[in-house]
């Protein structure tokens, strides 16, 4: 199966939803743009993400780089866009090394070379280099956390795999202290420039203003605005979606939110 990756246009979803998860929605994601969803829990924040990695039975139709998952077997997909779920550990022990190098099985075979220093370069990227001796069972939360982020980013980094296209992430920050958080919107930040179109569950409101391109606002599975950070994530909108008090203030060079 070949397709073609150099529409501006990278993701087209039309009307998808899970009632009563997610009621029908609809948007499109160009080529290198970050997209965020924020919402309460429960909003549906992680069941628009499910329904764009082609995994889960939804209502709709999702377009990836100009063809239908519907259309796509499962190493189709993988070839083209990765996907991190919420957290989750396999049954099986694995040193951190090999489960990195399984991310990128479902790549038309690059070269051994071409794959160490592609783990190498994440690796460093999310400061995990020295967990790559360990076995996955004996790393803490966030270490484990980090190692699986570094696996969704090797499935579709670019020396590996040009044709990958799209990352999707649901609340990747989870477990992560405020470096290594920091460390990963780097990392989402030079993907972006590569030309990666990034889509993600996001809780922390403050990045999403600062990182986002576009947002998504989602209340009880319905969209309640898209657009800009400055278009979408106003006191009056925000304070009606989450239900407490927000304050905007000026930070230096950016605006910032505080709750109540």
């Amino acid at each position: 199966m070949t397709i073609t990756n150099n529409t501006e246009t990278i993701l087209q979803a039309e009307n998808i939803a899970m009632p009563p998860r997610l009621l029908p929605l609809s948007f499109s994601v160009r080529r290198g743009e970050v997209v965020h969803f924020i919402g309460p829990n429960g909003s549906g924040k992680s069941t628009a993400i499910q329904c764009l990695s082609g995994l889960f039975p939804c209502h709709g139709q999702v377009t990836l780089a100009g063809t239908l998952l519907t259309e796509m077997n499962l190493a189709d997909m993988a070839r083209y866009r990765s996907y991190l779920s919420q957290q989750d550990k396999p049954g099986f022990a694995v040193g951190v090394y090999q489960y990195l190098q399984l991310s990128v099985s479902a790549l038309p075979e690059p070269g051994s070379d071409m794959i160490h220093q592609a783990i190498l370069a994440v690796s460093a990227w999310l400061s995990i280099t020295d967990k790559l001796t360990r076995h996955i069972q004996q790393l803490s939360g966030g270490e484990w956390q980090r190692v699986r982020i570094a696996a969704a980013c090797l499935q579709i980094w670019p020396s590996l795999n040009p044709e990958g296209c799209l990352l999707l992430l649901d609340e990747p920050a989870t477990a992560l202290d405020i470096g290594q958080e920091a460390a990963l919107y780097r990392l989402l930040s030079y993907l972006s420039e590569q030309g990666i179109a990034i889509v993600m569950a996001n809780h922390d409101l403050n990045r999403a203003l600062r990182h986002a391109d576009r947002v998504l606002l989602l209340k009880s599975g319905s969209c309640v605005a898209k657009g800009s950070p400055d278009q979408v994530m106003t006191v009056p909108c925000l304070e009606g979606t989450f239900a407490t008090k927000v304050e905007q203030v000026q930070l230096q060079d950016r605006m910032g939110l505080f709750f109540h």
